[in-house]
């Protein structure tokens, strides 16, 4: 399960199948060098999303095999 307080480099790296729903989003995590520092929390608050949405959608991103 991911939740707000994962690192999005962390996610990135054990979740392949949701890096489409961070392109969705408008998330460049992949060239992003704060990914690896910055939680989906924050990252949500910056980039002007949703949390509840963008974590219910990168869980749902999990049954998607990556």
């Amino acid at each position: 399960m991911i939740d707000k307080e994962m690192k999005i480099e962390d996610v990135l790296r054990r979740y392949p199948q949701a890096i489409p729903v961070f392109e969705r989003f408008g998330f460049d995590c992949a060239q992003c060098q704060l990914s690896e520092y910055e939680n989906l929390e924050h990252g949500a608050k910056v980039h002007g999303i949703d949390l509840s949405v963008l974590l219910k959608e990168l869980n749902e991103s999990l049954a998607v095999k990556g």
